[in-house]
């Protein structure tokens, strides 16, 4: 009788201790992938977003300081905001100076807040060179937590139906270097490695190439177009120039590749301001200057469809469609 007791006994203090090592799992889990200690790589996806066709908004350059004016050329957030709210959209990708002028966690909760806040769940953001106007560009890391990516690198990735997307950081910098070698672009490789899609789409701030303010655009961000070209990718999203372009598919150094090139649109027309085109490039195939907007991407399984649509008021509009390539380009090399 008292051997039985022992046993039964026994039974409980194992059963009580089991319970709590799990309650510490749990409760460091918390702590260890909390809103300060987001996952570097995998941002979570809704499971039904990998079973169908994705749409996709996109602006950059958004956010005006808290109390700045309100005019037709300015400080147009609001506007933006609300072309993205009325339309049935799955994700919201962000290229950059998401706030401005310095990205300080404050003028984030003051200002982005009050007009892209209710989209914020839905939001993938890459970070601009304002946000690095806070050091460290630790406001913007607060407050957008496991979405940014891991601290002090800001780049990722995920699945968004059957495409591969990638957010870049090219605040070289700020990122630990943009170069093949440096840990971003030893990253990137690895990543696009393990993840060989169909269709894969990549979005960062500074645009390789430009027709406006940048012309002819940024020459750091070179490697990432060699890495994302040998892979097959398809669509690059950028910001920093305030304007909308759309270039038909190139490689690296600008030339059209109708069969393997990348098809680059930039989208700074978030709300901030806008900037004049300067010098038009060859393969610039899409503009405007004058007016705000957003750009909505359906991501088809082996195709894409884009719609550059205006806030209310605006007429300029840019619509079509893609087909992803079938293989990846091979190793790009020039003289």
């Amino acid at each position: 009788m008292r051997q039985q007791i022992g046993k039964r006994l026994l039974l409980w203090v194992i059963a009580l201790a089991a319970v709590g090592v799990m309650a510490l799992v749990l409760l460091f889990s918390d702590r260890l992938v909390g809103e300060g200690n987001p996952l570097p790589t995998t941002p979570e996806v809704p499971s039904d977003l990998r079973e169908r066709n994705p749409v996709v908004a996109a602006a950059g350059d958004i956010a005006c300081e808290p109390g700045a004016l309100v005019t037709k050329t300015t400080c147009q957030m609001e506007e933006t905001a609300r072309l993205v709210a009325a339309r049935d959209v799955d994700a919201v990708l962000v290229p950059g100076d998401i706030q401005y002028e310095d990205g300080s966690l404050e003028k984030f909760r003051q200002s982005f807040t009050n007009t892209w806040g209710e989209i914020k769940a839905r939001l993938y953001p890459s970070p601009g060179n304002h946000e690095y106007g806070t050091p460290g560009a630790q406001g913007y890391f607060d407050y957008f937590g496991s979405r940014a990516g891991e601290q002090g690198k800001g780049y990722y990735s995920f699945d968004l139906g059957s495409w591969h997307v990638v957010a870049l950081n090219s605040n070289c910098g700020g990122a630990g270097g943009c170069g093949g070698n440096s840990p971003q672009g030893t990253w990137l490789k690895a990543d696009l490695a393990a993840h060989p899609a169909e269709c894969t789409l990549a979005f960062w701030h500074h645009p390789r190439f430009s027709s406006g303010r940048y012309h002819p655009g940024e020459v750091s961000t070179r490697t990432f177009w060699d890495v994302l070209y040998e892979a097959g990718a398809d669509i690059v999203l950028n910001g920093h120039d305030h304007l909308y372009e759309r270039f038909a598919p190139m490689n690296p150094i600008g030339e059209a590749d109708p069969e393997l090139g990348l098809r680059q649109f930039t989208v700074g027309t978030g709300g901030r301001s806008l900037y004049q085109f300067t010098t038009v490039l060859p393969t610039s195939e899409a503009r405007n200057d004058q007016e705000f907007g957003v750009l909505f991407l359906t991501l088809r399984d082996g195709s894409y469809d884009w719609e550059f649509a205006p806030i209310s008021g605006g007429i300029f509009t840019d619509f079509g469609s893609g087909t992803c390539h079938q293989t990846a380009a091979p190793t790009f090399q020039h003289s």
